[in-house]
């Protein structure tokens, strides 16, 4: 079993992929570092590091881009989160990435629908970080590229093989003998990811940070959940914690739970173990485990805590 020093993962630690991607080499594309927290992951390349191994229902990653560096229309089949740990960033989807879009501060989290294509991009002034949790130990199995994102690939030496790996042929690599190149989504296939239209995803999956601190002053914020802010059951649920609503006295976990600040600095204790963590930190708590957070100066302090449930990952929940 893994040590608690082992499931805590700073910022600053974070070893990022470069080649985690089809785009990977693609302008306006080919700055952007992906890095993988907890699980396995989505990535298509061998060389991404797994700073946590432990399959807990849900996987934790991250992306890091530098301003204008975008990441490709992609489709995910089970959730895919994001909240921003740094800087200004812009979610566009649809076929084409203009069936909407908006703007993402500090802080604020998104729940992007399954089935649609998406991308974001670095809209700030520099370096920015969004923090990641993806449904299911496999992450859905992968990625579902746009068409356009596998041509433009191909054109710049990166084949995508039916494998789900990335051969690089600037590197000499080729598609070994019994890999086919993935196929391209046809234009029959491609009428099944949906253009949704902006106020459904906006007014339906996005959270704002100042909301949650208003929301957390008393208790945590219930942000995704079948009760929350935003409803769905992706297998784990998120809240939102404040200097109103911090745990002082400990609580022992029943479900793996993770703890992610998103401002300030926050005294975090597991068992025996105590650390100070801060915005882009990570900690893992296994069920058993008890744990207390919470802030540990004074300023702004939020911090979000996603914990597994027993509902499948699979497509967003409509209520239905």
């Amino acid at each position: 079993m893994s040590t608690i020093q082992s499931r805590i993962v700073r910022y600053g630690e974070l070893r990022p992929c470069k080649t985690a991607f089809i785009d990977a080499h693609t302008p306006g594309s080919d700055q952007k570092e992906n890095f993988t927290i907890i699980g396995g992951g989505v990535s298509e390349s061998p060389d991404q590091h797994v700073h946590i191994t432990d399959k807990i229902g849900f996987n934790i990653g991250a992306a890091g881009q530098p301003p204008k560096c975008r990441n490709s229309l992609h489709s995910h089949t089970t959730a895919e989160v994001f909240f921003v740990a740094k800087g200004r960033w812009r979610f566009f989807w649809g076929r084409y990435g203009t069936a909407g879009e908006f703007i993402a501060e500090e802080g604020d989290i998104f729940n992007i629908p399954t089935g649609i294509f998406r991308g974001f991009e670095n809209v700030g002034q520099d370096y920015g970080m969004i923090m990641s949790i993806l449904g299911g130990d496999d992450a859905g199995g992968g990625v579902t590229w746009a068409p356009q994102v596998i041509e433009d690939a191909q054109a710049h030496g990166l084949m995508l093989g039916d494998n789900g790996v990335l051969y690089d042929s600037k590197k000499g690599e080729e598609l070994p003998h019994n890999v086919r190149p993935m196929p391209v989504l046809t234009e029959d296939e491609l009428k099944a990811y949906p253009e949704v239209p902006v106020e459904d995803v906006v007014g339906k999956y996005v959270a704002r940070y100042w909301d949650l601190m208003a929301l957390s002053a008393k208790k945590p914020a219930r942000v995704i959940g079948e009760d929350a802010i935003i409803k769905d059951k992706p297998g784990f649920d998120v809240d939102f914690l404040g200097r109103g609503s911090a745990i002082t006295d400990k609580i022992t976990a029943e479900k793996p739970v993770v703890l992610m600040p998103a401002s300030g600095h926050w005294a975090i204790s597991i068992n025996d173990v105590d650390v100070t963590l801060s915005a882009g930190d990570t900690a893992l708590v296994l069920p058993g485990e008890s744990y207390s957070v919470q802030p540990s100066m004074t300023g702004q302090a939020g911090l979000y805590r996603i914990t597994a449930t027993d509902d499948p990952a699979g497509a967003t929940w409509t209520g239905a």
